[in-house]
């Protein structure tokens, strides 16, 4: 049976994502953390992403720093920040620095049964960055995201 991801605006400045994926919080979590797992699913593919490099030094206080490649773009595109929160198997935070209008990501991860819940929490500095972020597509491909985090896993034989 597919996992469904769900999404939900749930105020002014919060954007939601939950999904429950087959495999133990502790794997799901390094496949969050790791820059070798992160590139084998976190861009959307359909989107024609690539990444060209992925920085992570995932403690409180460490920064990440992802550049992606597009066909129809010259020029890189750098996603960057610093982690705020960085509980084992459980929780991570970072910032979304790459603009002045960036949110605050928070990932919860809830074992139970051998699957994982998890609930992706964006929350955004005004309601106007909410409406650009969902605006320019942003917010669309974590369906497909998750997707492909379920392929790694089947991948890794979890």
């Amino acid at each position: 049976m597919k996992n469904v991801t769900t999404t939900e605006r749930k105020s002014e400045r919060e954007f939601v994502v939950t999904r429950t994926v087959n495999g133990p919080a502790r794997i799901i979590f390094e496949a969050w953390t790791q820059p070798e797992l992160l590139k084998r699913w976190w861009a959307p593919k359909s989107f024609g992403i690539s990444f060209i490099s992925c920085e992570a030094d995932v403690r409180v206080g460490g920064t990440y720093r992802f550049v992606f490649g597009h066909p129809a773009s010259e020029q890189p595109m750098a996603f960057f920040g610093k982690y705020i929160e960085v509980t084992p198997h459980s929780r991570l935070a970072w910032t979304n620095e790459e603009s002045a209008e960036g949110a605050v990501t928070t990932v919860a991860f809830e074992e139970e049964g051998g699957k994982t819940r998890v609930v992706v929490h964006d929350l955004h500095p005004s309601k106007e960055a909410l409406d650009g972020a969902i605006a320019s597509g942003s917010t669309c491909g974590m369906v497909e995201t998750f997707e492909q985090l379920d392929e790694l896993l089947v991948a890794l034989g979890v």
